[in-house]
């Protein structure tokens, strides 16, 4: 049998058929052996033996014309099966617009709501701000923030903090070189938020208590998306950690005071001098322990130190001096 479900003569029934040529293409019925019956049957069933009543005997066909034969028949039957499967989505129509509009007892939805005008934009964000009871996850592109709100900013990231609540923010790396928002940085977190810069480009990108997100909608960011789907939301705050750890720490207020011992590496280095640990040095720097353990490889090789032990000694060697 064939994958399309065509007998065909197995090889008991094609040796029976070489047989039958070899005596000249004829067999008398009466010389056929009871166990070749169902064999000479398969054979008569395909069309490769024909009977004659009048002499008692089976011819052997051309297997050509019974090729010609059943090909036919199987493209016959193969357009009768392409017209069914064409008709086949009118026939089942009803019941799959009832299948599709059928309510999904165990299905959960969330709602997108598409905000357009930056003002409108703003004023909605400001609801969700004044309503906000957790945290607040923010990723702010371009660097520089706007100077004209720094003082509602400050005012209400210090009543959510005080409240009990967190704020991390990301900004891109070329907000160090912005003095407004440096000096807002600053004043971020001398009160207790947590801002770090990223080596790469940012979407703007808000989360409030894991519960609603804020994305961008249109490439002039004139409209916004405030997505409610939990597990949308679920996944950008994901996305957002993930940011989080490649980011890095930026000690605010000596940038903002002109300090030279703004850079991060010196920072590890002077609390690595103190005793601190890798995890303690970057839960005091704000930067990810994997971010410290670069600063830290560095030092060793500047220093020719083989264990932290030993960097850290020779560094409050090298402070004391």
């Amino acid at each position: 049998m064939t994958d399309h479900g065509l007998m065909l003569p197995d090889g008991a029934a094609r040796e029976l058929y070489r047989a039958i040529l070899r005596e000249g293409g004829r067999i008398r019925i009466a010389d056929i052996q009871e166990r070749d019956a169902a064999t000479v049957q398969s054979l008569l069933d395909l069309g490769l033996l024909k009977p004659y009543v009048s002499d008692g005997s089976l011819s052997a066909i051309n297997p050509r014309s019974v090729t010609a034969r059943l090909g036919a028949d199987l493209r016959a039957a193969g357009t009768r099966l392409m017209m069914q499967a064409e008709q086949l989505p009118i026939l089942l129509g009803d019941l799959t617009a009832a299948y599709d509009t059928a309510p999904r007892r165990h299905d959960r939805t969330g709602t997108i709501r598409i905000v357009e005008g930056g003002e409108n934009i703003r004023h909605r964000i400001s609801q969700l701000s004044e309503e906000l009871n957790h945290e607040a996850l923010s990723l702010h592109p371009g660097g520089a923030r706007p100077t004209d709100a720094t003082g509602d900013i400050v005012e209400t990231a210090r009543r959510f903090v005080e409240a009990g609540g967190s704020m991390n923010t990301i900004y891109e790396d070329t907000a160090r070189l912005d003095g407004p928002t440096v000096r807002l940085a600053a004043r971020l977190t001398d009160i207790g938020c947590r801002i770090r810069v990223a080596p790469f480009s940012l979407t703007k990108m808000m989360i409030f208590d894991r519960t609603v997100a804020v994305i961008p909608a249109s490439a002039d960011l004139d409209a916004a998306a405030f997505v409610e789907d939990p597990a949308t939301v679920v996944f950008l705050a994901e996305v957002f950690e993930r940011f989080w750890q490649l980011s890095e720490g930026v000690n605010w207020a000596a940038l903002a005071a002109g300090s030279t011992d703004s850079d991060p590496r010196e920072q590890v280095g002077r609390l690595l001098a103190r005793g601190l640990t890798q995890r303690a040095i970057a839960t005091r720097l704000g930067l990810s322990e994997r971010t410290v353990a670069g600063h830290i490889a560095r030092l060793r090789e500047l220093y020719d130190a083989e264990t932290l032990f030993q960097l850290g000694w020779q560094m409050r060697g090298a402070r004391g001096a």
